[in-house]
């Protein structure tokens, strides 16, 4: 479109000079018509010259003129305008999350300050993320503590307790048995009552269990702990020590760096602010270069893949800049009102972004109108 304005626009200027020069060859001719007739009949029959391109009758001249400005109109509309789809510049942006709800204590840098990769951006409160690192630390200390007790397995004390204990238990055994002993021949002989034999036989049985439990209780301490109560151990002491990891990870979040070289772009909170998690700190522009962001029309769209070169201008700027398509979407997008041209506004757009690859492109401001032109 701009190419046809200007075609034309050159066309008319041409169209109006050459008109210009035919009125003022018609208006000299009249002055010699003037002087001619009011010399002597000797002189008015003298032959007047004529150049050779001069052309007496200044119609011709009007055709001629009218004739050319025609063909240069249908040059111009002939003239085949190359692909093109509008769009704006942009650079590639990351956002800087709050890691915790923590109120805004420092700001290190300003809106528009180019920053290195690691430099602090701003800082949030320590206080409380530290006491949840330190709460977390204890725990993972007191599971490393549990399952090293679990390796290690019982103490020498408590083996020598469950021998004295099955010791006692089978004192207590023999004693009753041997109660129970003497007793049976009496309650046979109806010496004694039938309950108290009852009562022997009794305590010799359970002085007996009482023996088993205690070797058991013996057997085990002597075993050690089972191999399933050391690998929970293990397992805890793993989610423990994760879990201080994690709140070390939110703790040291808390300087708030830069991930990479860029601009700050934006910084949504100020000092005493208190962000929700997950909310954006700040925004940075980064990459070598800034890139277009367009909208390739539907007609174009077959034409238009990955790695295709394209020239980018930029509003208010009178040169390109050279790039190459470094993606086009396969699905349709809503397209803003300032990409729709003429008969594009009733077709599907596709969103295509082209990488600038001039050096000085990375002077270029994000948010500038541009549009873009495809090689064919």
């Amino acid at each position: 479109m701009n190419a046809q304005r200007d075609i034309a626009n050159a066309a008319f200027s041409r169209t109006s000079a050459a008109l210009r020069v035919a009125a003022g060859a018609r208006t000299a001719q009249a002055r010699r018509a003037n002087a001619a007739a009011s010399q002597p009949v000797a002189q008015a029959s003298q032959p007047t010259f004529i150049g050779r391109h001069a052309d007496a009758n200044p119609r011709n001249t009007l055709r001629r003129v009218a004739a050319c400005a025609l063909a240069a109109l249908a040059l111009a509309g002939c003239a085949k305008e190359p692909p093109q789809a509008l769009g704006t510049l942009e650079w590639d942006r990351i956002t800087l999350p709050a890691p915790a709800a923590e109120k805004v204590v420092r700001i290190d840098v300003r809106e528009g300050q180019r920053v290195k990769a690691g430099a602090r951006v701003l800082q949030l409160e320590l206080d409380r993320t530290r006491s949840q690192l330190q709460a977390a630390q204890a725990q993972a200390q007191q599971s490393a503590q549990a399952l090293a007790e679990l390796e290690a397995g019982p103490r020498s004390e408590a083996i020598d307790q469950a021998r004295a204990n099955l010791a006692a238990a089978q004192a207590q055994q023999r004693d009753a048995s041997a109660y129970y002993e003497r007793v049976r021949p009496l309650g046979q002989r109806q010496l004694i009552a039938a309950a108290d034999v009852d009562r022997a036989r009794a305590a010799a049985g359970n002085a007996v269990a009482q023996v088993r439990a205690a070797e058991a209780a013996l057997l085990e301490l002597e075993r050690g702990n089972r191999r399933e109560d050391i690998a929970q151990g293990r397992a805890a002491l793993a989610a423990a020590q994760a879990q201080a990891a994690v709140q070390q990870v939110t703790f040291g979040k808390l300087d708030v760096l830069a991930p990479r070289d860029g601009v700050v772009d934006s910084l949504p909170y100020k000092l005493g602010d208190q962000a929700p998690v997950g909310s954006p700190l700040a925004v940075m522009l980064v990459g070598p270069r800034p890139f277009a962001r367009v909208y390739v029309p539907e007609t174009l769209r077959q034409d238009v893949r990955v790695g295709r070169a394209a020239k980018v201008y930029v509003e208010g700027r009178a040169r390109a800049w050279n790039g190459r398509v470094r993606m086009i979407r396969s699905e349709s997008s809503f397209t803003p009102y300032y990409a729709l041209i003429g008969e594009d506004a009733a077709r599907l757009s596709y969103l295509c972004e082209v990488e600038l690859s001039d050096a000085d492109a990375v002077d270029l401001p994000a948010g500038l109108p541009v549009r873009a032109e495809f090689a064919p």
